[in-house]
């Protein structure tokens, strides 16, 4: 009976249990405006760990108090949602196998460098995945399951084709954070690639890969660029197509946060021979020759043919020199074979040199193996045309020239170019001239103390280009992923114009008037009136069209 009788209790001591009693009362509510919340946030749950000093550590030792943290950790899944590392997705279209050409190769260092950090996925969506062993998962995926890799990433860095395989990401509302490496400018490339090709198609196909890129320069959070030449070129792209606004502009009046210049890069270790791989290892290339090595793929753009001049003009008088293409064959079956590299070929048998001068690896060397080959060569050698692709390139494969020590024989042109001449690590001639590229050759492989002072400037110069070095404004962008300032939730105008309300606007049509009136007399009125007038019935039209629907 006692018990039944009623007991004062402290309006205090309830007040937990009914606020409880009202907060499960609300809660359908605030699902409805936590989901507002959500899609409007700038930054993910990763993103506030660092502010935090341990997110997931118990702030008491008591035993009671550890069982129940650890129950409701476990239940919420807290510690994935703040102890989880961020998810990373690096996506390639290039084939990544033991032979790998420069877009594959860049997108493995990507991964390996943000592996140190955070969790790393590789995709690529050539079938030609067989990866070496890696740090990190690499996969093969197909474009229908490309879009669960997507959804699994905080961050998504893509490049060539790509973002044409995610749909998802191209939609107004997706606030996924990506990265668009633009370090290579395809359309250039393109100019030169299908020079074989009709002028139909050609237009066709520049068309597309242009589409391709602006789709990405619209899209993307961040962007990563080769040089500093090419940073100013993709800032005028950025600028044609309107998205340079003054939110972007004001957030970071430099650029740099949506912009970042991040070259082609090297290993930081040197290269270590396992084999002799051109010297004595390929009939007709003794120890002791000279030997100048073109490291990487024959493609139009390139200039192979006035070296094929110079080496004829120089072999009379250097009986042990010999040049090597190293790689006539690309690894990815979808890149074309280049109607240049048979004209090469062709020009090295007229001229009597295949084979006792001039030798081509048909096969493409394993990237594991390929110091092996360097390590063999005694000069390093780009050339190329004086055209609009040179000036923006940046050619990869004078990175493992730096990388092996080579002293460097260029064309003039290229961003390359500037770095020998200004850091003298080699020779820069003028495009076409192969009597200029004769003599520089000449000099770079029987002048000693030249050659021994160019290695000894590469050895410092090659440390500014390391992978660890160059990635750096990605990594950086990485710990603190956000959306581009014009593609937040809220991006817009935070000081509007004052409207202009009756009397303004009648001001500013009687100034026009009288504007048009001094310009080109009534007959300049009336066309201004009816081009008006078609734009306000054509928006009432579509309007009307809206409603409807």
């Amino acid at each position: 009976a006692d018990d039944a009788e009623p007991v004062p209790v402290p309006r205090s001591t309830l007040a937990g249990l009914l606020a409880i009693d009202q907060f499960v009362e609300m809660l359908p509510a605030l699902a409805k405006s936590r989901e507002i919340e959500q899609a409007a946030r700038v930054r993910t749950d990763a993103d506030l760990v660092s502010l935090m000093r341990k997110a997931m550590e118990p702030a008491y030792p008591l035993p009671r108090y550890l069982a129940a943290h650890e129950i409701l950790v476990e239940v919420f899944g807290l510690d994935q949602m703040f102890g989880r590392p961020r998810r990373i997705l690096v996506v390639t279209g290039d084939a990544i196998a033991e032979a790998m050409a420069g877009p594959a190769i860049r997108a493995w260092h990507i991964a390996d460098v943000l592996s140190g950090e955070h969790d790393v996925r590789l995709v690529t969506i050539n079938p030609r995945c067989r990866p070496p062993e890696a740090p990190f998962a690499v996969a093969y995926s197909g474009r229908r399951d490309l879009a669960g890799h997507a959804d699994w990433a905080d961050v998504v860095v893509l490049q060539g084709h790509v973002l044409e395989f995610l749909p998802e990401l191209k939609k107004p509302g997706n606030n996924k954070i990506v990265v668009c490496d633009v370090y290579d400018p395809m359309h250039l490339e393109l100019l030169e690639q299908a020079k074989d090709g009709t002028d139909e198609q050609r237009g066709k196909d520049l068309a597309g890969v242009t589409r391709v890129l602006n789709a990405q320069l619209r899209r993307g959070d961040f962007f990563l660029c080769a040089s500093q030449r090419q940073r100013h070129f993709w800032l005028g792209h950025l600028a044609a197509i309107g998205r340079l606004t003054p939110e972007l502009y004001d957030s970071d009046p430099s650029l740099r946060s949506l912009l970042a210049e991040v070259p082609f890069g090297l290993p930081g270790k040197p290269p270590q021979r396992t084999a002799a791989a051109i010297k004595g290892a390929i009939s007709g290339i003794e120890p002791t020759d000279k030997v100048v090595l073109w490291a990487g793929g024959v493609y139009n753009w390139f200039d192979p043919l006035t070296l094929v001049h110079a080496i004829n003009r120089l072999h009379g008088t250097r009986p042990d020199l010999r040049l090597l293409f190293l790689g006539m064959k690309h690894p990815n079956p979808e890149v074309p074979d280049m109607g240049i590299a048979d004209r090469t070929r062709d020009l090295a048998k007229h001229l009597e040199l295949e084979g006792r001068h001039v030798f081509f690896n048909e096969h493409w060397v394993p990237y594991t193996e390929r110091q092996n080959w360097l390590l063999d060569a005694d000069c390093g050698v780009t050339t190329h045309f004086e055209h609009v692709e040179t000036t923006f390139a940046f050619r990869t494969r004078v990175l493992d020239y730096l990388w092996a020590g080579l002293p460097i024989v260029t064309t003039d042109g290229d961003c390359f170019a500037d770095l020998v001449r200004h850091e003298r690590l080699g020779v820069v001639v003028p495009a076409e001239d192969p009597d200029a590229l004769a003599q520089a050759l000449d000099r770079t492989l029987y002048d000693e103390e030249f050659s021994a002072a160019c290695r000894s400037r590469i050895s410092v110069v090659r440390e500014r280009f390391t992978w660890e070095v160059t990635l750096a404004p990605l990594v950086e962008f990485c710990r603190s992923p956000h959306p581009a300032a014009d593609r937040l939730p809220a991006a817009g105008p935070l000081v509007r114009n004052e409207p202009l309300g009756a009397a303004g606007v009648l001001r500013r049509d009687l100034s026009l008037i009288r504007e048009y009136l001094d310009n080109g007399g009534p007959v300049e009125l009336v066309r201004r009136v009816a081009g008006r007038l078609r734009r306000v019935s054509g928006q009432h039209l579509r309007g009307g069209g809206a409603n409807r629907g």
